[in-house]
């Protein structure tokens, strides 16, 4: 089955949906099936239009066209109030007056539920999100990381059959932004509740979501799990958006149905796949920088024709778990590689060194131009 489609039993149904202001379409006729329990993310710079679908979702905004589907319901035109969805803002919008617990029983209250099942809902869901000794504090007094998991608390106290996450960690250093991306996929499927959240932080999409769509100028670009976007991107765009990434542009050398070749002026490139196309016809050759494999080039050595690039060594990062090289090339480019550093006292490649960059016939991308 098409990674892009769960199937006709969708639990949430986008059909066509478009949103324009003023004439210009923020969100451009995209459609989209989700599975229940499925944690479902949009991601795409700024302006891409992936917060003005959530808005939809949610309710605060109204679609110009197309119609938003859960459990088989129309809910396109429903109030905020009566969609059995519940949303949480970057900003996570805690009451500086309440408790703890009193922020996660507000929305409890207004619902008119009787006392000693809001307590108990209350109980419940600071045990899940792991704040129980933080009940009587106001949010002031609590972490980022703390705050967060509070405004998540409360979200999930009205048991919302739909979640919704506006770029959720956007307001915590790095660090801890890393550590909550486990925490808080590990909380949302524990509660099995199905959630679409909206981020431009790459490495947040992939980590927590079980499906993403790259969005760009109101459409989706394209729709699969995380190591599909990520290995096999359709588009030059989603190959640049999606971490790091080498292009090189020539033009189709010869195909046939189990390989191809590309030449281009860095480089020729031996492909383990064909693809569609006749000799002369434009591509791009997509490599990350981990695919490839650096070694010194020794003075006798000539590089094959395929899948070997020459250069020196102009620039060296050092990450820790890994090691960052920009390599020249006689073309004027400059290769991105990375080498991961297994031997604790293994021998980094000096600046100026005479290097080899080579690539396995399966580990590269062709894309149309």
């Amino acid at each position: 089955m098409d990674s892009s489609r769960p199937g006709p039993s969708a639990f949430l149904r986008i059909d066509q949906l478009t949103k324009r202001f003023d004439g210009l379409a923020a969100v451009d006729g995209v459609s989209l099936d989700i599975a229940q329990g499925e944690i479902f993310a949009l991601l795409g710079s700024s302006g891409c239009g992936k917060s003005t679908l959530l808005r939809m979702l949610a309710g605060f905004e109204t679609p110009t066209e197309g119609a938003i589907w859960l459990e088989g319901q129309d809910m396109s035109r429903l109030p905020p109030y009566t969609r059995p969805i519940n949303m949480m803002f970057q900003s996570y919008a805690l009451f500086p007056h309440l408790s703890v617990a009193g922020n996660v029983a507000f929305g409890l209250k207004r619902q008119g539920l009787p006392k000693r099942q809001i307590e108990q809902r209350v109980d419940e869901v600071l045990g899940l999100v792991q704040m129980r000794p933080y009940l009587l504090r106001k949010p002031h007094q609590l972490s980022g990381g703390q705050q967060q998991r509070v405004a998540l608390a409360r979200s999930l106290a009205l048991q919302p059959r739909l979640l919704l996450l506006d770029e959720p960690l956007g307001a915590l250093d790095r660090k801890l932004r890393e550590q909550t991306q486990f925490e808080l996929k590990t909380i949302i499927k524990r509660v099995g509740v199905t959630c679409v959240m909206v981020t431009h932080d790459q490495e947040e999409a992939m980590t927590m979501a079980d499906r993403i769509a790259v969005m760009s100028a109101g459409k989706f670009l394209q729709v699969g799990r995380p190591p599909d976007i990520y290995e096999t991107p359709n588009s030059r765009f989603v190959a640049d958006f999606i971490g790091n990434v080498n292009l090189f542009d020539g033009v189709l050398e010869d195909d046939q149905p189990d390989q191809c070749t590309i030449v281009t002026p860095h480089g020729d490139f031996y492909v383990g796949h064909g693809v569609t196309g006749s000799p002369g016809t434009k591509m791009t050759v997509a490599v990350r920088p981990e695919k490839f494999e650096l070694a010194l080039r020794l003075d006798a050595a000539t590089p094959s024709r395929f899948n070997e690039l020459a250069g020196t060594v102009v620039e060296r990062a050092y990450f820790g778990s890994l090691s960052l090289y920009r390599v020249q090339l006689a073309s004027g480019m400059r290769l991105q590689v990375s080498m991961p550093n297994v031997d604790r006292h293994g021998e980094q490649l000096d600046i100026g060194s005479e290097v080899v960059a080579r690539i396995a016939a399966q580990a590269i991308v062709v894309l149309a131009q």
